[in-house]
């Protein structure tokens, strides 16, 4: 019996506008998750779950500004190069 790739669809959002605002919301919700992790690892005063929860948090914003980063060039090259 063959196995379906249930991926598939999902290939279709990547390079697309849709895909890449999904992407944004799904990082900015996880970067909000992480914060809230960290103000309560601050708030025990317990400096081990807070440099974790800071660490979590790096590739979160790293991912968010790359998906920002493709927003971007993608207005760019939909408007065409600036002549002043």
């Amino acid at each position: 019996m063959a196995k379906k790739n249930r991926s598939a669809p999902a290939k279709g959002l990547r390079g697309s506008k849709v895909g890449l605002a999904l992407s944004l919301g799904s990082s900015a919700l996880a970067v909000i998750r992480a914060s809230k992790q960290v103000r309560r690892a601050k708030s025990s005063h317990d400096r081990l779950n807070t440099a974790d929860a800071v660490a979590g948090m790096l590739p979160l914003i790293t991912s968010a500004a790359l998906v920002l980063r493709q927003l971007r060039g993608r207005r760019t090259r939909e408007n065409g190069p600036e002549t002043a």
